[in-house]
Order: structure tokens, then sequence, then C-alpha cells
């Protein structure tokens, strides 16, 4: 789906994906085993899958009820595929690249286990604050690096920036996702808010963080790309 000016410049000032209302950035806390949706009739198999969805407040299920959120809807979709899988929430409303890149190794160090794979979702709040992209490139490659370094599997959650900061600064922004992601041999998710950013309905009154249905449209969306980056189970 191609992003037209006017949507695009919406989800600006829209999807202060990862703030808005909730730019004051929370202490780190430590990051929560996702509680998972009413339990199917799905028969789970095979060892756990320990998943940590690293991001902001797209994650960390702003404006939402503690089981509507992205980590959780994404377990109850992959427990119904039969995964055993556990989606720690590790999103912080507010963070930026560079904030995250302060916490990673401290969240990683708190896991009881190694997670089998890292959803790695920010940026937002550094295009909304106007953050140059070669400093969200070197916030990302040092978290890439961090990653490397623990051999975890990595899957890129992708963002878009709206033409207003100019043709240049969206260049720079949107390619930043692909060219890292290729570097770093991680998956990638181009845009991942792709399904559901021209609805209005998918997103709660401050037309910045989605709905319960908008999370469960984003998982309904993703959740093959989740399971195609986890990697064979030992």
């Amino acid at each position: 789906m191609r992003l037209g000016p006017l949507s695009i410049m919406l989800l600006a000032f829209g999807l202060a994906a990862c703030g808005g209302a909730d730019e004051v950035t929370e202490a780190p806390g430590p990051a929560r085993d996702a509680v998972s949706a009413p339990a199917t009739d799905a028969v789970v198999e095979g060892p756990e899958r320990r998943i940590l969805a690293f991001g902001d407040s797209l994650f960390a299920g702003y404006g939402l009820e503690e089981q509507q959120g992205y980590p959780e809807q994404l377990e109850a979709g992959l427990r119904e595929r039969g995964i055993n899988a556990r989606v720690v929430d590790a999103g912080v409303s507010g963070d930026t690249s560079a904030a995250g890149r302060q916490r990673l190794a401290f969240t990683l160090d708190a896991q009881a286990t190694t997670p089998d794979l890292v959803i790695l979702e920010l940026g937002g709040n550094d295009m909304l604050r106007g953050i140059q992209p070669e400093q969200t490139r070197a916030n990302f490659a040092a978290m890439l690096d961090e990653l490397r370094t623990r051999g975890i599997p990595v899957l890129v959650m992708g963002m878009r920036s709206p033409p207003n900061y100019g043709s240049e600064y969206q260049q720079q922004f949107d390619s930043l996702y692909g060219e890292l992601a290729e570097q770093y041999d991680a998956a990638l998710v181009p845009f991942w808010l792709d399904s559901i950013y021209e609805d209005r309905s998918m997103f709660l009154p401050d037309r910045i963080h989605p709905t319960a249905a908008g999370i469960a449209a984003l998982v309904d969306d993703t959740v093959d790309d989740v399971e195609a980056a986890l990697p064979p189970a030992s």
C-alpha cells in the first residue's frame, strides 16, 4: 500500500507512535511476561520460545488493558498456531532509539533466559522530534551490534517518515531500517503499521495509539513474520 501525502501527514502528527500524550519517558522497569489472551483449543507443543518485544508505547500498550497490547496478543496468536511462545513486554512509552540503546543491555541481562528472538521497534519518537536519521541509524547499529554479539536473532519493525521534513530526511529515515536489517542479517517488516494507518477506527481518540482491534490487525499482519524469524527450536 502506498503512502499518500495526506495520510502520511496524519501519520506524522497522529502517530506519536510512540509518545504523544505519554511523551514523558517512563523509568525503565523490569520487562514483564505477556499475559495471554483467553486460552483456545490449540495444542501447544515443543520447547518454550522466548521473544523479547523491545520498543516504545506501541509495544507498551498505551491506553489498553493488560491483555490487549501487541506483545500479549502476539503471544496468544503464536500459541493458537501451536507454538509454545512466551512474549516478554519490554516497551517503554516515549522511548527514542537513544533511550532504547541505553537500556537494551540491562534489559537483556535481566532476562532469566536468553531470548530466542528480539523484536526491535523504535524510531517513531526520533522522527517526531526531528532527530537526524544518522543519529537514529547509529543507535540502531549499536543495538544490533549488542544483539549480534549475544547471538540473538532480530526482527526489525520499520517505520516511515512524513514528507514535511523534506525529501532528504524522508529518504534517509525510511532507508535505514532496510539497510541495517540487510547489514546485520536481521529479519524486517518494512512498515509494520501498514495494515491500519489509513483507518482512523483502528486508533484511540488521540489518533496516536492503536485500539485493541488495531493491535489485533497488526498481529494478524505480522505474526507470519515473527514465526519466520524464530530460529529452529533446539
